[in-house]
């Protein structure tokens, strides 16, 4: 499929170990892409090269075949984008700004900002300077959707937004995913980006350090985690002596966490019916911990 968003060496180097350091991402045409980091790794800085805010240092971004910079207003008609600092202008009311808006973009029906505004249960009416920070995203999400653009630029969109309106937000992602709209979304809700993404990439001090497809998470092969107690220190050192994805151990408790496959499941709980096991606990393989371990084990310059 064809890549829609393209970055090639993309680099902005502010000193000090600061910026974004050789960005290869290609995001297909109707794939759901994310992007999660700790504060400071550069997710907005991506953003902001793809919106065409910054000029890089070398490198390139695209989308549609378009130079990023060089052809960021044409790209504006059909990219819709959540900055990750929201700064509105000096409008009387949520409502009075998305009207400029949807003049601004030649938007002449404002029914499906209608339907986001009762879905997020936005009051628009209420004075922009006003309005808490989760009543400003709400309005910002409702600009970015309202004109049904073809590609969407989310950079913590859900920043604000209570447990609710997070829940309403995915459901409106997970729409527009079916219209085959191509989205890129930076976030920190590990839930969020697998209830919607195809694809994540996990970025550390200015680097993608590893890309993931959530199928490989959430699929038929997923892998899932054993904590596993013996009774006695013999069959726990059996265990130690057979060749299992061991994360953590506990020798004191003759206690050891076991990573496994699926397709693996019924080998491990083979071994395991012949040992005097005290409990077992499962807990599932998630995206938050893919991240963490690929976070703690991948050391960047």
């Amino acid at each position: 499929m064809a890549e829609i968003i393209k970055t090639k060496g993309l680099t902005k180097d502010f000193g000090q170990g600061r910026g974004i350091f050789d960005i290869d991402l290609g995001i297909q045409k109707g794939e759901v892409f994310g992007l999660v980091g700790i504060n400071g790794s550069g997710k907005s800085t991506i953003m902001r090269h793809l919106m065409g805010f910054l000029q890089p240092d070398k490198g390139r971004a695209s989308i549609a075949g378009k130079n990023c910079w060089r052809h960021a207003a044409e790209l504006k008609k059909y990219v819709g984008y959540i900055p990750g600092e929201i700064s509105f202008p000096d409008s009387r009311s949520g409502l009075d700004f998305l009207r400029l808006q949807a003049d601004y973009m030649g938007l002449h029906s404002m029914a499906y900002a209608d339907e986001l505004i009762e879905r997020l249960n936005l009051d628009p009416t209420a004075k922009l300077k006003r309005m808490s920070k989760g009543m400003k995203q709400k309005t910002a999400i409702v600009n970015a959707f309202m004109f049904d653009p073809d590609i969407l630029l989310l950079d913590e969109a859900t920043t604000g937004l209570d447990p609710l309106m997070q829940k309403s937000f995915t459901e409106i992602v997970k729409q527009e995913k079916k219209k085959g709209k191509t989205i890129f979304m930076s976030s920190h809700m590990f839930d969020e980006m697998e209830g919607v993404c195809d694809r994540v990439a996990f970025l550390k001090n200015g680097h993608i350090v590893h890309v993931v497809a959530m199928q490989t998470i959430l699929g038929n092969e997923k892998l899932k985690e054993y904590k596993i107690e013996f009774n006695n220190a013999t069959d726990y050192a059996a265990i130690l002596a057979r060749p299992f994805d061991f994360l953590r151990r506990r020798d004191e408790l003759n206690q050891v966490v076991i990573r496994v496959l699926d397709s693996d499941i019924n080998q491990l709980f083979g071994v395991l019916a012949t040992m005097d096991v005290r409990f077992i606990s499962y807990k599932p393989y998630t995206l938050e911990a893919c991240f963490k371990e690929t976070y703690n084990n991948t050391e960047v310059a």
